[in-house]
Protein backbone atom coordinates (compact mmCIF):
# COMPACT_ATOMS: atom_id res chain seq x y z
CA UNK A 1 0.00 0.00 0.00
CA UNK A 2 3.13 2.21 0.66
CA UNK A 3 3.97 2.23 -2.78
CA UNK A 4 0.56 2.86 -3.79
CA UNK A 5 -0.09 5.64 -1.60
CA UNK A 6 3.22 7.14 -2.98
CA UNK A 7 1.81 6.67 -6.70
CA UNK A 8 -1.53 8.14 -5.96
CA UNK A 9 0.52 11.20 -4.17
CA UNK A 10 2.14 11.49 -6.81
CA UNK A 11 -0.69 11.76 -9.49
CA UNK A 12 -2.18 14.59 -6.96
CA UNK A 13 0.95 16.99 -6.60
CA UNK A 14 1.29 16.72 -10.82
CA UNK A 15 -2.12 17.92 -11.56
CA UNK A 16 -2.24 20.38 -7.96
CA UNK A 17 1.28 21.93 -9.69
CA UNK A 18 -0.19 22.16 -13.09
CA UNK A 19 -3.73 23.96 -11.35
CA UNK A 20 -2.22 26.06 -9.44
CA UNK A 21 0.78 27.24 -12.29
CA UNK A 22 -2.84 28.12 -14.30
CA UNK A 23 -3.53 30.61 -12.17
CA UNK A 24 -3.09 34.14 -11.91
CA UNK A 25 -2.05 36.15 -8.98
CA UNK A 26 -5.96 37.40 -7.29
CA UNK A 27 -6.91 33.78 -7.97
CA UNK A 28 -3.94 32.11 -6.13
CA UNK A 29 -4.91 34.40 -3.18
CA UNK A 30 -8.31 32.64 -2.95
CA UNK A 31 -6.71 29.31 -3.87
CA UNK A 32 -3.97 28.30 -1.59
CA UNK A 33 -3.57 28.27 2.14
CA UNK A 34 -1.07 27.32 4.38
CA UNK A 35 0.91 24.45 4.76
CA UNK A 36 -0.61 21.64 7.23
CA UNK A 37 0.69 22.60 10.32
CA UNK A 38 1.87 25.75 9.91
CA UNK A 39 -0.23 27.09 13.12
CA UNK A 40 -3.68 26.81 14.92
CA UNK A 41 -5.27 29.65 12.98
CA UNK A 42 -4.48 27.96 9.63
CA UNK A 43 -5.39 24.26 11.11
CA UNK A 44 -8.59 25.94 12.53
CA UNK A 45 -9.00 26.93 8.84
CA UNK A 46 -7.79 23.56 7.04
CA UNK A 47 -10.05 21.67 9.12
CA UNK A 48 -13.40 23.61 8.80
CA UNK A 49 -15.36 21.79 6.57
CA UNK A 50 -19.30 22.14 4.79
CA UNK A 51 -21.32 20.09 2.87
CA UNK A 52 -24.33 22.71 2.07
CA UNK A 53 -24.11 25.50 -0.15
CA UNK A 54 -22.11 27.51 1.72
CA UNK A 55 -18.64 29.43 0.97
CA UNK A 56 -15.89 26.05 1.74
CA UNK A 57 -13.19 28.41 1.49
CA UNK A 58 -11.25 28.69 -2.08
CA UNK A 59 -11.47 29.22 -5.45
CA UNK A 60 -14.56 28.36 -7.50
CA UNK A 61 -15.27 27.02 -10.64
CA UNK A 62 -17.24 30.22 -11.28
CA UNK A 63 -14.26 32.16 -11.25
CA UNK A 64 -11.64 30.07 -13.36
CA UNK A 65 -11.48 29.29 -17.07
CA UNK A 66 -13.16 26.31 -18.34
CA UNK A 67 -9.47 24.70 -18.75
CA UNK A 68 -9.12 25.36 -15.18
CA UNK A 69 -12.26 24.05 -14.60
CA UNK A 70 -10.91 20.78 -16.36
CA UNK A 71 -7.51 20.80 -14.17
CA UNK A 72 -9.67 20.57 -11.08
CA UNK A 73 -11.26 17.81 -11.91
CA UNK A 74 -8.41 15.77 -12.81
CA UNK A 75 -7.28 16.59 -9.03
CA UNK A 76 -10.38 15.20 -7.92
CA UNK A 77 -9.75 12.30 -9.88
CA UNK A 78 -6.78 11.59 -9.11
CA UNK A 79 -7.52 11.10 -4.87
CA UNK A 80 -11.03 9.37 -5.97
CA UNK A 81 -11.50 5.54 -7.81
CA UNK A 82 -13.83 5.66 -11.33
CA UNK A 83 -16.83 4.71 -9.34
CA UNK A 84 -16.26 7.88 -6.41
CA UNK A 85 -15.46 10.41 -9.42
CA UNK A 86 -18.37 9.66 -10.87
CA UNK A 87 -20.57 9.71 -8.27
CA UNK A 88 -18.84 13.28 -7.46
CA UNK A 89 -19.63 14.23 -11.16
CA UNK A 90 -22.97 13.50 -10.43
CA UNK A 91 -23.77 14.69 -7.01
CA UNK A 92 -22.51 18.20 -8.53
CA UNK A 93 -24.99 18.01 -11.69
CA UNK A 94 -27.93 16.81 -9.58
CA UNK A 95 -27.75 20.83 -8.59
CA UNK A 96 -29.13 21.51 -12.00
CA UNK A 97 -32.07 18.81 -11.46
CA UNK A 98 -32.77 20.57 -7.91
CA UNK A 99 -33.39 23.89 -9.48
CA UNK A 100 -35.49 22.50 -11.47
CA UNK A 101 -37.42 20.85 -8.32
CA UNK A 102 -37.43 23.85 -6.61
CA UNK A 103 -38.89 25.87 -9.85
CA UNK A 104 -35.65 27.82 -9.97
CA UNK A 105 -36.30 29.75 -7.03
CA UNK A 106 -33.68 32.10 -6.12
CA UNK A 107 -32.58 32.73 -2.41
CA UNK A 108 -29.74 33.19 0.64
CA UNK A 109 -28.98 36.69 -1.57
CA UNK A 110 -27.08 34.61 -4.79
CA UNK A 111 -28.40 35.16 -8.46
CA UNK A 112 -28.56 31.32 -8.40
CA UNK A 113 -29.15 29.07 -5.64
CA UNK A 114 -28.61 25.37 -7.01
CA UNK A 115 -25.24 26.37 -8.09
CA UNK A 116 -22.82 23.42 -10.45
CA UNK A 117 -20.32 26.20 -10.43
CA UNK A 118 -20.44 27.05 -6.55
CA UNK A 119 -17.77 24.01 -5.98
CA UNK A 120 -14.48 25.17 -4.34
CA UNK A 121 -10.51 23.93 -4.25
CA UNK A 122 -8.04 24.74 -2.56
CA UNK A 123 -4.46 23.57 -1.53
CA UNK A 124 -2.72 23.72 1.46
CA UNK A 125 1.07 24.02 0.73
CA UNK A 126 2.99 23.32 -1.61
CA UNK A 127 2.45 20.00 -3.98
CA UNK A 128 5.26 17.60 -4.21
CA UNK A 129 8.57 17.24 -2.03
CA UNK A 130 9.16 16.01 1.58
CA UNK A 131 6.70 18.48 3.60
CA UNK A 132 3.35 17.74 4.19
CA UNK A 133 0.83 19.39 1.70
CA UNK A 134 -2.95 18.86 0.91
CA UNK A 135 -6.23 20.03 -0.68
CA UNK A 136 -9.85 20.62 -0.21
CA UNK A 137 -12.74 20.29 -2.86
CA UNK A 138 -16.17 21.14 -1.85
CA UNK A 139 -19.89 22.49 -2.52
CA UNK A 140 -22.99 21.55 -2.09
CA UNK A 141 -23.29 17.95 -0.96
CA UNK A 142 -19.23 16.71 -1.60
CA UNK A 143 -16.48 17.42 0.91
CA UNK A 144 -13.27 15.94 0.00
CA UNK A 145 -10.07 16.11 2.04
CA UNK A 146 -6.29 15.00 1.71
CA UNK A 147 -3.19 15.17 3.46
CA UNK A 148 0.02 14.03 1.37
CA UNK A 149 2.90 13.24 4.33
CA UNK A 150 6.38 12.39 3.37
CA UNK A 151 5.46 11.83 -0.32
CA UNK A 152 2.64 9.34 0.14
CA UNK A 153 -1.49 10.12 1.07
CA UNK A 154 -2.00 9.79 4.70
CA UNK A 155 -5.20 10.87 4.99
CA UNK A 156 -8.84 11.03 3.18
CA UNK A 157 -11.23 11.77 5.72
CA UNK A 158 -13.93 13.50 5.96
CA UNK A 159 -15.47 12.48 2.57
CA UNK A 160 -18.73 13.45 2.15
CA UNK A 161 -21.34 12.63 -0.30
CA UNK A 162 -24.92 13.58 -0.47
CA UNK A 163 -27.98 13.67 -3.52
CA UNK A 164 -30.94 15.80 -3.13
CA UNK A 165 -32.93 14.54 -5.18
CA UNK A 166 -31.65 11.16 -4.18
CA UNK A 167 -33.91 9.77 -6.95
CA UNK A 168 -34.80 11.63 -9.63
CA UNK A 169 -36.27 9.99 -12.63
CA UNK A 170 -35.41 9.17 -16.39
CA UNK A 171 -36.35 8.34 -19.78
CA UNK A 172 -37.66 4.72 -20.02
CA UNK A 173 -38.77 4.54 -15.99
CA UNK A 174 -35.15 4.23 -14.71
CA UNK A 175 -34.58 6.32 -12.21
CA UNK A 176 -31.39 8.56 -11.32
CA UNK A 177 -29.88 7.42 -7.98
CA UNK A 178 -26.36 8.37 -7.39
CA UNK A 179 -25.84 6.86 -3.31
CA UNK A 180 -28.51 3.44 -4.18
CA UNK A 181 -26.29 0.88 -3.07
CA UNK A 182 -25.29 2.49 0.33
CA UNK A 183 -29.23 3.00 1.16
CA UNK A 184 -30.18 -0.88 -0.28
CA UNK A 185 -27.71 -2.71 1.23
CA UNK A 186 -27.77 -1.36 4.48
CA UNK A 187 -31.80 -1.41 4.37
CA UNK A 188 -31.34 -5.13 3.11
CA UNK A 189 -28.83 -5.63 5.77
CA UNK A 190 -31.06 -4.46 8.79
CA UNK A 191 -34.25 -6.46 7.37
CA UNK A 192 -32.29 -9.81 7.68
CA UNK A 193 -31.44 -9.61 11.14
CA UNK A 194 -33.13 -11.79 13.52
CA UNK A 195 -35.60 -10.46 15.68
CA UNK A 196 -33.20 -10.26 18.97
CA UNK A 197 -30.51 -8.85 16.76
CA UNK A 198 -32.66 -6.03 15.21
CA UNK A 199 -34.12 -5.20 18.68
CA UNK A 200 -30.56 -3.84 19.35
CA UNK A 201 -29.56 -2.55 16.24
CA UNK A 202 -32.56 -0.27 15.59
CA UNK A 203 -31.86 2.61 18.17
CA UNK A 204 -35.01 4.57 17.46
CA UNK A 205 -38.83 4.62 15.71
CA UNK A 206 -37.45 7.86 14.33
CA UNK A 207 -34.64 9.51 12.54
CA UNK A 208 -31.99 12.07 13.89
CA UNK A 209 -32.02 15.16 11.91
CA UNK A 210 -29.06 14.90 9.99
CA UNK A 211 -25.68 13.10 10.56
CA UNK A 212 -24.78 12.68 14.12
CA UNK A 213 -21.08 14.28 13.89
CA UNK A 214 -22.17 16.86 11.67
CA UNK A 215 -19.46 18.68 10.35
CA UNK A 216 -17.45 18.63 13.27
CA UNK A 217 -13.65 19.05 13.00
CA UNK A 218 -13.31 15.98 15.35
CA UNK A 219 -15.63 13.16 15.83
CA UNK A 220 -17.16 13.86 19.46
CA UNK A 221 -20.92 13.75 20.78
CA UNK A 222 -21.38 17.61 20.54
CA UNK A 223 -24.96 18.27 19.45
CA UNK A 224 -24.62 20.42 16.24
CA UNK A 225 -26.34 22.84 15.33
CA UNK A 226 -28.06 23.81 11.89
CA UNK A 227 -26.09 26.98 12.41
CA UNK A 228 -23.16 25.59 12.12
CA UNK A 229 -23.56 24.06 8.80
CA UNK A 230 -23.07 26.95 7.38
CA UNK A 231 -20.99 30.17 7.22
CA UNK A 232 -21.49 32.18 10.04
CA UNK A 233 -22.45 34.82 7.57
CA UNK A 234 -24.54 33.51 5.51
CA UNK A 235 -28.57 33.64 6.04
CA UNK A 236 -29.81 30.55 6.79
CA UNK A 237 -33.99 30.96 6.31
CA UNK A 238 -35.86 27.83 7.52
CA UNK A 239 -37.32 25.75 4.87
CA UNK A 240 -41.12 24.57 4.93
CA UNK A 241 -40.40 21.63 2.58
CA UNK A 242 -37.93 20.53 5.18
CA UNK A 243 -39.31 20.10 8.63
CA UNK A 244 -36.57 19.63 11.35
CA UNK A 245 -37.07 16.76 13.37
CA UNK A 246 -34.45 17.01 16.35
CA UNK A 247 -34.38 14.63 18.60
CA UNK A 248 -35.11 14.89 22.46
CA UNK A 249 -32.30 14.46 25.23
CA UNK A 250 -33.44 10.56 25.79
CA UNK A 251 -33.40 10.15 22.24
CA UNK A 252 -29.97 11.93 21.54
CA UNK A 253 -28.48 9.41 24.16
CA UNK A 254 -29.64 6.52 22.26
CA UNK A 255 -27.91 7.33 19.26
CA UNK A 256 -25.20 9.27 20.51
CA UNK A 257 -21.37 8.67 19.64
CA UNK A 258 -19.99 7.88 23.05
CA UNK A 259 -19.04 4.66 24.12
CA UNK A 260 -20.05 2.04 24.29
CA UNK A 261 -20.13 1.41 20.61
CA UNK A 262 -24.47 1.01 19.58
CA UNK A 263 -26.00 -1.32 17.49
CA UNK A 264 -24.66 -4.69 17.12
CA UNK A 265 -21.12 -6.07 15.93
CA UNK A 266 -20.43 -8.26 12.84
CA UNK A 267 -19.30 -10.58 15.30
CA UNK A 268 -22.91 -11.83 15.47
CA UNK A 269 -23.90 -11.64 12.00
CA UNK A 270 -23.75 -15.04 9.61
CA UNK A 271 -21.74 -15.37 6.53
CA UNK A 272 -24.48 -13.28 4.18
CA UNK A 273 -24.97 -10.73 6.60
CA UNK A 274 -20.95 -10.32 6.96
CA UNK A 275 -20.63 -9.99 3.08
CA UNK A 276 -23.43 -7.72 3.05
CA UNK A 277 -21.61 -5.63 5.21
CA UNK A 278 -18.28 -5.66 3.85
CA UNK A 279 -20.16 -4.62 0.40
CA UNK A 280 -21.40 -1.71 2.25
CA UNK A 281 -17.80 -0.71 3.59
CA UNK A 282 -17.18 -0.84 -0.20
CA UNK A 283 -19.92 1.53 -1.25
CA UNK A 284 -17.60 4.46 1.49
CA UNK A 285 -13.98 3.05 1.73
CA UNK A 286 -13.75 1.89 -2.35
CA UNK A 287 -14.63 6.17 -2.57
CA UNK A 288 -10.85 6.60 -3.11
CA UNK A 289 -8.36 5.03 -5.14
CA UNK A 290 -7.82 1.11 -4.27
CA UNK A 291 -4.17 2.11 -3.22
CA UNK A 292 -5.18 4.38 -0.27
CA UNK A 293 -8.35 2.87 0.74
CA UNK A 294 -8.30 0.65 3.94
CA UNK A 295 -10.92 -1.20 2.58
CA UNK A 296 -8.37 -4.23 2.70
CA UNK A 297 -8.47 -4.06 6.31
CA UNK A 298 -11.68 -5.67 6.55
CA UNK A 299 -9.94 -9.07 5.18
CA UNK A 300 -9.28 -9.86 8.62
CA UNK A 301 -12.09 -11.31 10.40
CA UNK A 302 -11.00 -9.61 14.02
CA UNK A 303 -11.30 -6.33 12.40
CA UNK A 304 -14.88 -6.75 10.34
CA UNK A 305 -16.11 -8.07 14.06
CA UNK A 306 -15.40 -4.68 15.52
CA UNK A 307 -17.37 -2.46 13.20
CA UNK A 308 -20.59 -2.37 14.82
CA UNK A 309 -24.08 -1.62 12.58
CA UNK A 310 -27.08 0.84 13.41
CA UNK A 311 -29.98 2.05 12.19
CA UNK A 312 -32.94 4.47 13.20
CA UNK A 313 -36.57 5.12 11.75
CA UNK A 314 -38.47 3.00 9.89
CA UNK A 315 -36.86 0.05 7.18
CA UNK A 316 -39.50 0.18 4.58
CA UNK A 317 -38.42 1.62 1.22
CA UNK A 318 -39.32 5.55 0.82
CA UNK A 319 -39.35 6.00 4.77
CA UNK A 320 -37.12 8.54 6.80
CA UNK A 321 -34.13 6.29 8.42
CA UNK A 322 -30.56 6.83 9.44
CA UNK A 323 -27.67 4.51 10.00
CA UNK A 324 -24.10 4.02 10.94
CA UNK A 325 -21.06 1.71 10.67
CA UNK A 326 -18.89 2.41 13.61
CA UNK A 327 -15.18 0.64 14.70
CA UNK A 328 -11.88 1.48 15.43
CA UNK A 329 -10.67 3.74 12.87
CA UNK A 330 -14.53 4.10 11.11
CA UNK A 331 -17.44 6.00 11.32
CA UNK A 332 -19.95 5.63 8.42
CA UNK A 333 -23.58 7.84 8.76
CA UNK A 334 -26.69 7.77 6.54
CA UNK A 335 -29.60 9.74 6.50
CA UNK A 336 -32.39 9.99 4.20
CA UNK A 337 -34.83 12.26 6.12
CA UNK A 338 -35.80 15.39 4.26
CA UNK A 339 -37.69 16.46 1.11
CA UNK A 340 -40.12 13.19 1.72
CA UNK A 341 -37.01 11.10 2.49
CA UNK A 342 -35.52 11.85 -1.12
CA UNK A 343 -32.61 13.67 -0.13
CA UNK A 344 -29.24 11.64 0.67
CA UNK A 345 -26.46 12.08 3.29
CA UNK A 346 -23.36 9.59 3.44
CA UNK A 347 -20.46 10.48 4.83
CA UNK A 348 -16.78 8.31 5.53
CA UNK A 349 -14.85 9.64 8.81
CA UNK A 350 -11.69 8.06 10.83
CA UNK A 351 -12.34 9.42 14.22
CA UNK A 352 -8.46 8.46 14.95
CA UNK A 353 -7.39 10.77 12.37
CA UNK A 354 -10.01 12.71 10.03
CA UNK A 355 -7.37 15.59 8.37
CA UNK A 356 -4.80 13.70 9.51
CA UNK A 357 -3.99 15.15 12.17
CA UNK A 358 -2.57 12.69 14.45
CA UNK A 359 -0.21 11.70 12.27
CA UNK A 360 1.03 15.49 11.11
CA UNK A 361 1.69 16.22 14.62
CA UNK A 362 3.83 13.37 14.86
CA UNK A 363 5.90 14.23 11.51
CA UNK A 364 6.31 17.70 13.40
CA UNK A 365 7.30 16.46 16.49
CA UNK A 366 10.09 13.83 14.50
CA UNK A 367 11.25 16.85 12.36
CA UNK A 368 10.29 20.27 13.56
CA UNK A 369 11.10 20.36 16.79
CA UNK A 370 13.12 22.77 18.05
Amino acid sequence: MTDAAREVADLMAKAAREWLDSLDAEQRRLAVGPAPGAGEAAEAERTTWYYTPTDHGGLTFSRQRPAQHRMVMRLVASGLSEAGYNTVATVIGLENVLDRVEDFSVYWGRERSRDPNMYYLRVFGEPGGTEPWGWRFGGHHVSLNFLVLDGRVTATTPMFMGADPAASPLLGGAALRPLGAPEDLARELVRSLRPEAAERAILLPRPPYDVVAGNSPRVDDRVITRRELWQPDQNVPDRPDQPHTFLDDAERRAVSLTPPLKGVPAAELDAGQRELLRALLGTYLGRVQDGISPLSRYDDPAQLDAVHFAWAGSTEPGEPHYYRLHGPRLLVEWTKVHRGANHAHAVWRDPETDFGGDVLAAHHAAHHAS
